[in-house]
């Protein structure tokens, strides 16, 4: 019998993650190969890429005060869709086992599929920029022999998290294990939440 997630393993995703890093086109254009799943893995890939550009701008020491702003309004943005794709992926993911019985001693995830998915695609993106770090030829050794380093673990760390996502899959799979659609409720980007914009609001 076919797995569920057949599609979905982490040696796929952490690919998809890796090559759209090296597409300069990628991040500004849809992907229209996607779908079901894919297309939420793709959309959190690129809020992260977009969040990624604009967490390095917002440190800008030689940048105005509005543009700074500019940079935390976009901040806030793209993580507000980072995380609604993030609950998509997992709904999506999700349904594809809806017809599975869990077992009464199933293993409940605390961590979503999603959000697995989502720090694999984090952890993509700092392996990509430390390599660079280590490519660099206008810094001292010590250096580039502190990021390679760096470099050793994320990519240690990587692994690992793939193995716990195949793992918490492939148990899915089986109905021996499951997880919860975990929403955010990200209350600070809401007029109707925050108390600093409904009561100017009102």
């Amino acid at each position: 019998m076919t797995s569920a997630f057949a599609d979905v393993t982490s040696a796929a995703i952490v690919t998809f993650h890796d090559q759209r890093l090296v597409d300069c086109d990628w991040k500004h254009a849809d992907d229209p190969s996607t779908e079901g799943a894919w297309k939420w893995i793709a959309v959190n890939h690129r809020s992260n890429v977009s969040l990624w550009e604009e967490e390095d701008q917002a440190r800008r020491t030689d940048a105005g005060a509005d543009a700074i702003a500019a940079n935390k309004r976009a901040i806030d943005r793209y993580n507000q869709q980072r995380n609604d794709a993030i609950e998509k992926i997992d709904e999506a993911l999700l349904a594809r086992v809806a017809a599975i019985a869990v077992a009464a001693d199933a293993w409940r995830n605390s961590e979503t599929a999603g959000a697995m998915i989502d720090r694999l695609s984090i952890l993509s993106l700092k392996v990509f920029h430390m390599r660079a770090q280590t490519l660099r030829r206008d810094v001292t050794a010590a250096h580039v022999e502190q990021c390679t380093e760096k470099l050793q673990r994320l990519q240690s760390q990587r692994i690992d998290l793939a193995d716990c996502l195949d793992t918490l899959l492939s148990l899915a799979d089986e109905g021996r294990a499951f997880w919860r659609v975990y929403r955010q409720f990200k209350m600070y980007n809401s007029p109707d939440t925050n108390p600093y914009l409904y009561s100017k609001k009102a």
